[in-house]
C-alpha cells in the first residue's frame, strides 16, 4: 500500500488489521486496542481542537459552513469542525471535583481593545476583545497565604456542597446509555497542581513552594480528598476506557516546580488516585500538560499514569526518543509539530514520515500537538488531514468521503 504521494506505508499495514476478524472496529474498540499495542483496522483519527480565531477566519473565508453548532457564548464548537474532518470523538464524564459555581463576573474597567475583570473565582484578568484572543493576562490571584487559602477553600471547594453530588437516577441512566457506546468513554480526574497554579499564580506558587511547601501540599491533599470522595460514584457505575486530567504545568525549559518538589509534595497524592482508577480496570491514564514534560514522565509512570498529551514538539518533546527512553509503558496522544502547518506541504509530509515508526508500533494516536492555531491556510489544513488519514490506514474511499476535504470557498 502507498499513500497519496506514492510513499510506502507497508510496514505499518503489516500490523494494522493483523489477526482481526469481523471487519471494521468501532471507535471505542480502535482506541482501546491502539493504546494497548494490539492490532487494529486502522489507527484512530482524533484531533485536539482549534483556536477560535482560526475557526472564525475559515468561516469568513467561506471554507466552513455558517450553520455549525455553537456554544452558549456563540463560539463554534471544536467538535463540529472535527466532525467535518471525519475525526472520532471521546466522551468524558467529570465527578465535579473542581470549584463550585463561583461569583458573578465583575467588570473593573473597559478600554479600546481590552477589558479588565474579576472572574468567578476572584482572579483579576485582562482580556483582549479585538484581534487574536487566547488566554487572559492574569493580574492578581485570590490565594496568597494560608488565610486566603482557607477562605477560598471554604467558599469554592466545600465537600458535599448542594451543587456537587450527582443524582443517582441521572447517573444510572447515563451509565446505561453509554454501556454500548461506539465512542471511547472516559472519566476526568481533574488537576493536582495546575488548578492551584491558577488560583495562586505562577510566581506565587514558585515562592510558596519554597516559603511554605506545607501549604502547597495541603492544597494538593484537599483536591485529592475530593477526587477520592467523588470518583467512586462514577467508577462503580460506568465501564471507562480511559481517565484524563489537566495540568499545564510546564514551560519550554521544564516543569514550573522542581522535580524534587513534584516527587515529595505532589506525586504521593497522584498515586492513590491512579491506584483507585486501576482497581476499576482503567489503565489508559493521561493528563493534558503543555511544555517540556521530560522530567515529569518518570514520576508519572512511577505513580501509575501512562500518558500525557498533546506532546508539544518545539519545547523539546520527541515522541520517538521518549518511546525509546521510557518504553511501551508510555502511550502518546499528539506529537505532530503544529509549526509544520505554517511551512510547506513537504514539511507536513516529512513530519508524518518521522512519526511513522510510532504509528507502526502502536500506543500512539498522532494529532497536532495543541489546538490548531490561527494563520494556517485552510488548504494546508486539508492537506494535513488528507495525508494523516492515509498514514492512519484509511482507504481512499473513506478519505474522499470526508466532507471537510471536499470543501472549497463558498461551499
Amino acid at each position: 500500500m502507498t499513500n497519496r504521494n506514492g510513499d510506502s506505508v507497508s510496514d505499518r499495514d503489516v500490523r494494522v488489521g493483523e489477526g482481526l476478524v469481523g471487519g471494521r472496529l468501532t471507535s471505542r474498540e480502535r482506541f482501546r486496542r491502539t493504546m494497548h499495542y494490539q492490532s487494529v483496522d486502522r489507527l484512530p483519527h482524533m484531533e485536539f481542537g482549534y483556536w477560535d480565531t482560526a475557526k472564525d477566519r475559515w468561516m469568513k473565508e467561506g471554507h466552513l459552513p455558517t450553520d455549525l453548532p455553537r456554544s452558549g457564548s456563540g463560539v463554534v464548537l471544536d467538535e463540529a469542525v472535527e466532525r467535518l474532518f471525519g475525526c472520532e470523538q471521546r466522551v468524558t464524564l467529570s465527578p465535579r471535583i473542581d470549584t463550585g459555581p463561583g461569583r458573578k463576573r465583575e467588570i473593573v474597567s473597559e478600554q479600546e481593545g481590552k477589558v479588565i475583570y474579576r472572574d468567578e473565582l476572584g482572579i483579576l484578568c485582562e482580556e483582549m476583545t479585538q484581534g487574536i484572543r487566547t488566554i487572559p493576562h492574569y493580574l492578581d490571584f485570590p490565594i496568597k497565604d494560608r488565610m486566603t487559602w482557607e477562605r477560598f477553600r471554604d467558599e469554592f471547594l466545600v465537600p458535599d456542597a448542594s451543587w456537587r453530588p450527582w443524582d443517582a437516577e441521572e447517573l444510572n441512566k447515563r451509565a446505561q446509555d453509554l454501556r454500548h457506546s461506539d465512542l471511547p468513554v472516559g472519566v476526568n480526574f481533574g488537576s493536582f497542581i495546575g488548578r492551584i497554579r491558577n488560583w495562586v499564580g505562577f510566581e506565587g506558587l514558585a515562592y510558596m513552594s519554597h516559603d511554605d511547601p506545607d501549604l502547597v501540599e495541603e492544597m494538593v491533599a484537599h483536591l485529592t480528598d475530593l477526587k477520592l470522595r467523588y470518583l467512586p460514584d462514577l467508577l462503580d457505575r460506568f465501564e471507562f476506557d480511559f481517565a484524563s486530567g489537566w495540568e499545564d504545568i510546564c514551560f519550554n525549559s521544564g516543569p514550573l516546580l522542581s522535580p524534587a518538589t513534584f516527587r515529595s509534595r505532589i506525586m504521593p497524592y497522584v498515586k492513590p488516585v491512579m491506584d483507585l482508577l486501576r482497581r476499576h480496570g482503567i489503565d489508559i491514564l493521561f493528563t493534558d500538560t503543555d511544555g517540556n514534560i521530560h522530567d515529569l514522565i518518570p514520576l508519572w509512570l512511577d505513580a501509575g499514569m501512562t500518558c500525557a498529551f498533546p506532546f508539544e514538539v518545539r519545547p523539546g518533546n520527541d515522541p520517538l526518543a521518549y518511546r525509546q527512553e521510557f518504553g511501551k509503558d508510555l502511550v502518546i496522544l499528539g506529537g505532530f509539530d503544529k509549526h509544520c502547518l505554517y511551512d510547506t506541504k513537504d514539511a507536513v509530509l516529512a513530519e508524518f514520515r518521522r512519526l511513522e515508526p510510532l504509528m507502526a508500533e502502536g500506543g500512539f494516536v498522532p494529532h497536532i500537538d495543541h489546538r490548531c492555531p490561527d494563520g494556517i491556510p485552510f488548504e494546508r489544513y486539508q492537506y494535513y488531514i488528507r495525508q494523516k488519514c492515509h498514514f492512519l490506514g484509511m482507504t481512499a474511499k473513506e478519505i474522499e468521503e470526508i466532507e471537510g476535504l471536499k470543501r472549497r470557498p463558498g461551499d
